[in-house]
C-alpha cells in the first residue's frame, strides 16, 4: 500500500507527544489509516504536522507500543494488518436476526470496554474522547451524529489497550450499523446519544470502572428503548 498524507494536528496542547499521539491513534481507530497502510519517512512526518523529530519518534514509539503500528527494516513504518480471522468473522452478520444478535453482543461487550477504559485510558486517551464529545455539539445531521458515535464508542475500545476487544468491537459497528443509523434518525435520538457519551466520558475522566459500565449498561438501554417505542 502507498504512503499517504496525514492530516494536520486539529489543536495543540502542552504536550504536544499526547495531542500527536492522540492524533495519529484517532485515524487508526477510524479507519483514516487503514491496517497496512505506510506512513511517510519520519523526517517528511514531522515536517508536515510542524513537530519536532523527537516528539514524533515518541508518539510514534507509544503507538508501536499498543501494536497500532509495525516498524519493517527497510520498509518503512506501517499500520499493523488484521489477520485473515478477522476478515472471515467479518462477514458472520447479515440480516435483521443476525444484527439483533450483535446488539446483544453489543450489550455484554461495551459496559466491560468501559470499564477496563477507565482503569487504563492515557491522557492521550482522553484527548480524543474528549475531542469527539466537543465536536459532537456541532453535528447536526443525522449522519454527521453516527459518525461521532462511531467514533467515540471506538476511541473507547481503543482505550481499553486490548487489540482483541478493538477488533471485536470494529466487527459490532458494522454488525450494528442500521439499529444505531435508525437511533439517530432523530433529534431526540441524537440528544440522548450525546448525554449517554458525556456521562461514560465523566466516568472514564474520574477512572471509576464500576460508573464507567453502568453509564454504558443506561445509554445502550436508553437506545433501545428509544428504537423500541419508534416501532412498537
Amino acid at each position: 500500500m502507498s504512503e499517504v498524507n496525514i492530516p494536520p494536528l486539529p489543536f495543540r496542547s502542552p504536550n504536544i507527544v499526547v495531542t500527536l499521539t492522540a492524533h495519529l491513534e484517532k485515524l487508526i481507530a477510524t479507519g483514516e489509516l487503514p491496517p497496512g497502510t505506510k506512513l511517510p519517512a519520519e523526517r517528511e512526518l514531522a515536517q508536515s504536522l510542524a513537530v519536532s523529530r523527537a516528539s514524533l519518534r515518541e508518539a510514534l514509539h507509544d503507538l508501536e507500543a499498543k501494536n497500532l503500528l509495525e516498524r519493517r527494516p527497510g520498509r518503512g513504518t506501517h499500520v499493523t494488518e488484521q489477520g485473515e480471522q478477522v476478515h472471515q468473522l467479518r462477514g458472520l452478520a447479515s440480516g435483521p436476526h443476525q444484527q439483533n444478535s450483535a446488539a446483544e453482543l453489543r450489550g455484554l461487550v461495551e459496559p466491560s470496554v468501559a470499564s477496563l477504559a477507565a482503569s487504563r485510558a492515557t491522557h492521550a486517551n482522553l484527548v480524543q474522547l474528549q475531542d469527539v464529545i466537543a465536536r459532537s455539539y456541532t453535528a447536526t445531521t443525522a449522519q454527521q451524529s453516527l459518525e461521532r458515535d462511531i467514533e467515540f464508542h471506538l476511541l473507547l475500545a481503543h482505550a481499553s489497550f486490548n487489540p482483541l476487544i478493538t477488533t471485536l468491537h470494529g466487527m459490532m459497528t458494522e454488525w450494528t450499523m442500521d439499529l444505531r443509523a435508525h437511533s439517530h434518525a432523530t433529534e431526540e435520538g441524537r440528544s440522548r446519544s450525546l448525554r449517554g457519551h458525556e456521562e461514560i466520558l465523566a466516568a472514564v475522566e474520574a477512572q471509576d470502572p464500576d460508573r464507567a459500565a453502568e453509564a454504558m449498561r443506561q445509554h445502550l438501554e436508553e437506545v433501545r428503548n428509544l428504537i423500541a417505542s419508534e416501532n412498537p
